[in-house]
């Protein structure tokens, strides 16, 4: 499969990487190897970004929800998670890759909070690439945080809550600072978000793939972006209004 990608690439991709244990599975192997494998998908996702124009990439790793699974799982996964931060960082700085975190850090050792500090310092000023990981996160979880901090904000006489609107709380979501995404992934077959950013997701394009996430080539990619290209975004409008651009 050898096509170009259309013209009309997102500025912004988020990804839900599912599969992995299905993956093990499938070969009787443990549901951490699977973990292992999909962090070659991570980096073939990285490099395609990088060299196909995409400003933003989000990955979710490891959700709110993902702190109930099998303490076994949870630990290999904290592992797994440790060793790339460790192993990834100063190569992804080199090329010119932002990194940061989003989610609830409460939740994990102080060595790995340490290792993503260092991380976003290190690479703060790169601007090639904003990948963000999406760890010990959930979009209910981001929703209520902004809340709390306008709340906080209003109880201190700083903020008048008649003028809390939209805008005020989308300012206090994760991401605040860039594009909402233009395109949702989610490989592994099932057709749901899973608490991914439910703020930022409002005008997003869903595609979905049975590829689970070790098995991801840039065919499958190459197959989103064409699809999203064929798209009408409409953000609430009609198709005719689109078409006729811009009011004078």
């Amino acid at each position: 499969m050898n096509e170009r990608i259309p013209a009309r690439v997102p500025r912004h991709v988020a990804i839900v990487m599912d599969g992995n244990g299905r993956w093990a599975q499938q070969r009787r192997r443990p549901r951490s190897i699977g973990h292992r494998a999909g962090a070659r998908a991570v980096n073939l996702c990285i490099d395609f970004c990088l060299r196909e124009g995409i400003g933003a990439l989000t990955l979710f790793a490891f959700s709110s929800e993902n702190w109930s699974r099998p303490a076994e799982e949870v630990g290999a996964l904290m592992r797994l998670f440790l060793s790339a931060l460790e192993r990834e960082v100063e190569e992804l700085h080199r090329r010119g890759v932002r990194l940061r975190f989003i989610g609830d850090r409460s939740g994990f050792s102080a060595r790995i909070v340490a290792r993503m500090r260092d991380a976003e310092a290190l690479t703060a000023g790169n601007r090639a690439l904003e990948l963000t990981i999406a760890a010990g996160y959930g979009g209910r979880w981001d929703i209520a945080q902004a809340a709390r901090m306008l709340a906080t904000e209003a109880a201190a006489g700083r903020l008048d809550p008649a003028t809390i609107d939209e805008a005020a709380l989308g300012a206090h979501v994760a991401l605040a600072d860039i594009a909402p995404p233009d395109l949702f992934i989610r490989t592994g077959g099932d057709m749901r978000i899973s608490n991914f950013l439910l703020w930022q997701l409002a005008y997003t394009e869903l595609w979905f793939t049975e590829t689970l996430w070790p098995d991801l080539d840039e065919d499958v990619l190459r197959a989103a972006l064409a699809d999203f290209a064929m798209r009408e975004r409409r953000f609430g409008l009609t198709g005719a209004q689109i078409a006729a651009g811009p009011a004078s």
